[in-house]
């Protein structure tokens, strides 16, 4: 057995560094831009910041129910 990869294997690898390199791009700085303008409009919906209501947590302790 040769440790040569196969010509199949080696046709895989370059149909997929094709494709990695037609992938688009942007800057870090854009992409941060975007990012904090995303959490910024989205954050009145965010239940870490914002809190959920009492009544719609599903992980709230259960309520023992008492009669007397």
């Amino acid at each position: 057995m040769s440790s040569r990869p196969s010509i199949n294997a080696l046709q895989c690898l370059v149909e997929q560094l094709k494709l990695e390199a037609s992938v688009e791009r942007i800057k870090i700085s854009q992409a941060a831009a975007e990012l904090q303008q995303y959490c910024m409009q989205n954050a009145c919906k965010d239940a870490l910041p914002v809190g959920v209501p009492a009544g719609s947590n599903p992980f709230r302790e259960p309520r023992s129910c008492t009669l007397l």
